[in-house]
C-alpha cells in the first residue's frame, strides 16, 4: 500500500489523478445507467453500445490522464497505434461483459460479464503502457501486476453485480458505479506502482510517437464523448424514471380492472394485471418482455388483434402448465410514454362454455334419467334413415317401450318413488345395449330405442326378452316387488315404415297390442294392429265427446229377493248409444274408458246420475253402482262420495259400491282406508265377480263388504255342471257363516233359480229375473212396492 500511495502522491499530478477519477465516475455512472436501460429496452443491441463507448472511453480515458499526471522527468511519447488499439480492446471488452451481464440466463450471468469488463480493463491498461514510449527501460513487478489484475477482475464483477441488481433504484446505480469506478482507478494506480523506469540514454523515443499535447487533445476528445454519454444516460435514466411512473400508474389503473389486461409494445409484453395473473396463473414479471405469441398461439388470432378494427375474437389462452383456456378477446390502441401501444382485454369464457355446454344438454338429455331426449332421438332416427341403404340387409329396429300401470305407482308411492323407478328402469336398460343402441326417455314412462345394423328379428327379439328379464330382477330387488313391468312395441325399417312417424305410430300400435294382450311382454308390428289401433283410438276420441253430445245413458236391472220374488234394488248399468255406431258395447268401451283415464269422468256421471234417480223414488230401494279400480284409488275418492250424498239428497244407505277383487290387489292398504271411510258415510259394499280375482278368502276377512256377488260364469247351468254347483254351494255357506248375504248374477233360467232357491240364495239378478231398462220401465216399481211375479203379469 506504501509503494501505491507514494506511487500516486510523489509520481504524479495530484491534480491530473482527481481528474481522472472524476471522468472515470461519470464514464461509470453513464455506463450502469445505460446497461440498465439496455437490460429492459426492446432497442438492446443499441443501447449495449452506447453503453460500451462511455465505459469504454472511460477506461482508456482514466489510463491516459493518469499518464498525463505521471511524471518520470524523462523524454516521452505515444506510440499512436498501440494507444488507438487499446481504445478499441478497452470498447470491445466492456460491450462483451455487458452483452453477457445484461443477456445471460444463467445466475452468474453478472459476475461474468462484470470479470470480462475487469480483463477489458486490464489488457487497456497494458496495451496503453505498451504505447508509452520514454528513453529509459520500464521493469514491472510481478507481484504488483497480478493484484492490479485480480483487483479489477474482483471488482469489475462486484460492479456489475450490484449495478444491475433486480429491483434495486438510485443507491444500487451509485454503488455499482463507485465499484466500477474503483475497479479501473485500482487498477490503473496498482498497476503504475508495479513499473519502475531506468534511465538509458541509448534508448530514444521513437519519431513517430506523439507528443503528450496531442494526447491531451485526444483525452478532451474521448472527455466530450464521455460527457455526451453521461448526459444521454441521464436523460435515458429521467426517461425511464417518468416512465417507471406512468408504468406504475398505468398498473393501478391496469389492476383495477375486472378482466385480464396484457399492455403490448409490438408483440413484446410490458405489463399484465392482476387479474390476468390469477386467471393464467403466470405472475406478470415472468410476462413483461415475452411474446405475445407465448400466450395466443394462434398466428390469425395475433394479426387480427394488431390491426384497427377492435372485434371481439375468441381464442385459446397458453396458461401456466401449457393449459388451454377458453377466452374471450378485444384489443385497442392506447398512447404510453409517447408511443403506440396496444391493451388486450382477456375474458374467462370457461364459465359461459360450461353454461353453453350444460343449456345444450339440457336440450338434447332428459334432466331426470340422463338419456338423450325427443329431440335427440328423432335427429339420430332421422340420420339413420337418411343414410341407410334401404335395398340393403341390414335394418333398424325402433323398440318403444312403456312402463305398466304406472300412474298408479305415482299415485300410491307418490312422484319421487316414480323418479327413482324411471331412474333404474333406464340403467338397468343402458346395461343391455351396445355402444351403437340409443335408449331416449320420449316422456313420462314412455322410452324408446333405436337398434341399428339389425340383420334379423332374432337379436331384437333377445333384447326385448333381456330387458323384460332385468325389470323382473329389479323388482325382486325393490321393496315394491313385482310393481313394475313394461310393455315393449317394435317397428323395424323399411319393412314396417319408411319415415320416422310411421316407424313410431307402428311401434306405439305394437305397444299397445301387447298391454291388451296381458302386458309385461313385447310384441312385433303387423299390418292388421293398425287397423285396429285406429279403431280404438277413434272409439276412444268419439267417447270424450259422448257426454257433452248426451249419448250415454242408464238403464237399471232389478235385484230380487230370491225367497219372496221381491224387488230390493237395481244395479246402475252404463251404455252408449253413438250417433253412428249405434249401440256400442260396454265390454268394448268401459276397457278403452280404463285404459285412457276417461273411466273416472264416466264413473262420476254414472254415480251422479244413478243417485240423482234413486232419490226420485218414492219406494227405499237400494242403487248398486260399479266403481273401477283407478276411481277407487283416485284422490278423494271416498270425498266424492259424501258430496254426491249431500248433493242428490240420497240416504246413504240406499247407495251400493260394487267392487272387483282386482281393484283392492292394487293397494291394498289403501283401498282398505278409503273403504272403512265409505262404509263410515253409512254406504253399503258390494264384493263383485267374487271367484274371479286372488285371494278371495282373505278379501272377504280384511275388507267391510255388506254383500258378496257371485260372478254369472259360476251361474251358468249351475243346475247342470256339478262342479259349478259346488262352487255356488261353498261360496252361500261361505255368506252363511260369515253373516254375509249372497247376491247370484246372470240368472237367465227358471232351473238355475231353482237351484239357488233350494241352495237359500239371498238374492239374484239375471235376465229371467229382469233385464236391464230404462227407469221408466220400472216407473210402476220405484213408486209402488211389488214383486217379481207382479212385474211379469205387467209386462205380459
Amino acid at each position: 500500500m506504501l509503494t501505491v500511495y507514494n506511487c500516486i502522491v510523489n509520481e504524479h499530478d495530484l491534480r491530473l489523478v482527481f481528474l481522472a477519477a472524476a471522468v472515470c465516475a461519470l464514464a461509470s455512472f453513464a455506463a450502469v445507467n445505460l446497461l440498465r436501460h439496455a437490460r429492459r429496452s426492446s432497442a438492446r443491441t443499441l443501447w449495449l453500445s452506447v453503453a460500451a463507448v462511455s465505459c469504454g472511453f472511460g477506461i482508456w480515458a482514466t489510463h491516459f490522464i493518469a499518464m498525463l499526471a505521471f511524471s518520470p522527468d524523462l523524454p516521452q511519447g505515444y506510440d499512436i497505434t498501440l494507444a488507438a488499439l487499446s481504445l478499441v480492446i478497452a470498447v470491445a471488452m466492456t460491450g462483451l461483459g455487458g452483452l453477457v451481464a445484461v443477456t445471460s440466463r444463467v445466475s452468474y450471468g453478472d459476475l461474468l460479464g462484470g470479470g470480462i469488463v475487469g480483463g477489458g480493463i486490464a489488457a487497456m491498461h497494458f496495451t496503453g503502457m505498451a504505447a508509452f514510449k520514454t528513453t529509459g527501460q520500464i521493469v514491472w513487478n510481478p507481484a504488483f501486476v497480478v493484484v492490479a489484475i485480480v483487483l479489477g477482475l474482483v471488482l469489475g464483477a462486484a460492479a456489475m453485480r450490484t449495478a444491475l441488481l433486480a429491483g434495486g433504484g438510485m443507491k444500487s446505480r451509485i454503488a455499482g458505479a463507485a465499484l466500477l469506478t474503483l475497479a479501473i482507478c485500482s487498477h490503473h494506480f496498482v498497476a503504475m506502482s508495479a513499473i519502475s523506469i531506468l534511465p538509458d540514454s541509448s534508448i530514444d523515443v521513437p519519431a513517430t510517437a506523439i507528443a503528450s499535447s496531442w494526447l491531451a487533445v485526444a483525452i478532451a476528445l474521448a472527455s466530450i464523448i464521455i460527457l455526451m454519454s453521461a448526459l444521454a444516460g441521464l436523460a435515458v435514466d429521467m426517461r425511464s424514471r417518468r416512465t417507471a411512473v406512468e408504468m406504475d400508474r398505468m398498473r393501478k389503473l391496469v389492476n383495477a380492472a375486472v378482466e385480464g389486461l396484457v399492455i403490448c409494445d409490438g408483440d413484446i409484453i410490458i405489463t399484465a394485471n392482476e387479474s390476468f395473473s390469477a386467471l393464467s396463473g403466470i405472475d406478470s414479471p415472468s410476462l413483461i418482455g415475452t411474446s405475445i405469441r407465448s400466450i395466443l398461439p394462434d398466428p390469425h388470432v395475433r394479426t387480427r388483434l394488431g390491426s384497427d378494427h377492435n372485434e371481439v375474437l375468441e381464442a385459446d389462452l397458453i396458461a401456466a402448465g401449457d393449459a388451454l383456456i377458453p377466452v374471450e378477446l378485444i384489443a385497442q390502441n392506447i398512447e404510453f410514454g409517447g408511443r403506440r401501444h396496444r391493451a388486450i382485454a382477456i375474458r374467462d369464457l370457461r364459465a359461459r362454455k360450461a353454461a353453453e355446454a350444460h343449456i345444450s344438454y339440457l336440450a338434447h338429455h332428459d334432466m331426470l334419467t340422463g338419456l338423450p331426449n325427443r329431440r335427440s332421438f328423432s335427429a339420430r332416427l332421422d340420420q339413420l334413415i337418411a343414410t341407410m341403404d334401404i335395398r340393403g340387409e341390414k335394418r333398424v329396429a325402433l323398440l318403444c317401450l312403456d312402463l305398466d300401470r304406472f300412474k298408479e305407482i305415482n299415485d300410491l308411492f307418490g312422484h319421487a318413488a316414480g323418479d327413482t323407478i324411471l331412474q333404474k328402469v333406464a340403467e338397468t336398460i343402458s346395461r343391455l345395449l351396445d355402444s351403437e343402441d340409443m335408449l331416449a326417455r320420449l316422456g313420462g314412462d314412455e322410452f324408446a330405442i333405436i337398434m341399428p345394423g339389425v340383420t334379423s328379428t332374432a337379436a331384437v327379439s333377445r333384447l326385448a326378452e333381456n330387458i323384460l328379464d332385468a325389470l323382473q330382477s329389479e323388482n325382486e330387488k325393490s321393496p315394491m316387488r313385482s310393481i313394475v313391468s313394461s310393455s315393449i312395441g317394435i317397428a323395424i325399417y323399411p319393412i314396417d315404415g319408411t319415415d320416422r312417424e310411421t316407424l313410431l305410430s307402428h311401434a306405439d300400435t305394437a305397444l299397445y297390442r301387447s298391454k291388451a294382450e296381458g302386458r309385461n311382454t313385447y310384441r312385433f308390428f303387423e299390418a292388421k294392429m293398425g287397423e285396429e289401433t285406429r279403431e280404438r283410438r277413434l272409439i276412444e276420441h268419439e267417447l270424450r265427446q259422448a257426454m257433452s253430445r248426451g249419448e250415454l245413458k242408464l238403464v237399471y236391472q232389478p235385484q230380487v229377493q230370491i225367497d219372496s220374488g221381491e224387488i230390493i234394488g237395481f244395479e246402475a248399468l252404463m251404455r252408449w248409444h253413438n250417433r253412428l255406431r249405434g249401440d256400442v258395447p260396454p265390454s268394448i268401451f268401459i276397457p278403452i274408458a280404463e285404459e285412457s283415464g276417461l273411466i273416472i269422468q264416466l264413473g262420476d256421471w254414472a254415480l251422479l246420475e244413478a243417485c240423482r234417480e234413486a232419490a226420485s223414488w218414492e219406494e227405499p230401494l237400494t242403487v248398486a253402482v260399479n266403481i273401477s279400480g283407478v276411481q277407487l284409488h283416485s284422490q278423494g275418492f271416498a270425498q266424492k262420495i259424501h258430496d254426491v250424498l249431500l248433493k242428490t239428497g240420497l240416504p246413504p244407505h240406499r247407495l251400493e259400491l260394487e267392487i272387483t277383487e282386482t281393484a283392492l290387489i292394487k293397494d291394498m292398504n289403501r283401498a282398505l282406508g278409503t273403504l272403512r271411510q265409505v262404509k263410515s258415510l253409512g254406504v253399503r259394499v258390494a264384493m263383485d265377480d267374487f271367484g274371479t280375482g286372488y285371494s278371495s278368502l282373505s278379501n272377504i276377512r280384511a275388507f267391510p263388504f255388506d254383500v258378496i256377488k257371485i260372478d254369472r260364469s259360476f251361474i251358468k247351468s249351475v243346475d247342470k255342471n256339478a262342479q259349478a254347483a259346488a262352487i255356488v254351494r261353498a261360496v252361500l255357506g261361505l255368506g252363511r257363516g260369515l253373516g254375509l248375504p249372497v247376491l247370484a248374477e246372470g240368472i237367465e233360467t227358471s232351473d238355475e233359480l231353482k237351484f239357488l232357491i233350494d241352495e237359500f240364495c239371498t238374492a239374484g239378478q239375471g235376465f229371467h229375473l229382469g233385464e236391464p231398462a230404462s227407469i221408466e220401465h220400472f216407473d210402476h216399481i220405484v213408486h209402488a212396492n211389488s214383486h217379481v211375479g207382479e212385474k211379469k203379469a205387467a209386462a205380459s
